[in-house]
């Protein structure tokens, strides 16, 4: 009985260390990548304002309206979970903002993509800038997975797509 109250103590300081540091941590945070591709950005920018069931981690995709004029969508994962989008901006080929248009999620944000043209091809960039509401989500986003994760899921599914290496940087 000493050990079990001996473990589960140590299992609860542990959530208390990792929720007060947590805590600590700044609610927004800005992170950004890019991925040189040959590609044009108006083929580019063309791949990222389309269906995004390309990407192996989008299981399906739904367009819902509008929020304010503005085109909202809703991407499904693998696991039946769904998050909505909205595009904030759009400036073919070069730019375009898209904001995660939820509310009762622990994170929130935007993604900006930009396109710079090249002597072969484009770079494309993607700028978030984050907030992660939820303390322990911030402790894993900010130590475990890092604040790039998802960005460099994203151009890696990229370069998969045009067959190209994804030489990612920062």
């Amino acid at each position: 009985m000493k050990w079990l109250l001996l473990i589960v103590g140590c299992l609860a300081l542990i959530v208390a260390i990792i929720v007060i540091i947590g805590l600590l941590l700044p609610k927004q945070h800005t992170a950004t990548r890019s991925l040189p591709l040959n590609q044009t950005p108006a083929n580019v920018y063309a791949l990222i304002a389309g269906s995004p069931t390309w990407r192996p981690g989008v299981h399906s995709f739904e367009p819902i309206g509008s929020i304010d004029g503005r085109p909202t969508w809703r991407e499904i994962d693998q696991h039946n979970s769904g998050i909505t989008y909205e595009e904030v901006e759009a400036t073919p080929p070069t730019r375009r903002v898209v904001r995660i248009a939820d509310k009762n999620l622990p994170y929130g944000g935007t993604w900006t993509y930009e396109i710079q043209p090249t002597s072969n091809g484009s770079v494309l960039r993607i700028t978030e800038h984050g907030e992660v509401y939820n303390p322990i989500f911030r402790f894993v986003s900010r130590f475990i997975m890092g604040h790039t994760a998802t960005i460099d899921q994203y151009l890696k599914d990229v370069a998969a797509h045009y067959n190209e290496p994804a030489n990612l940087q920062n």
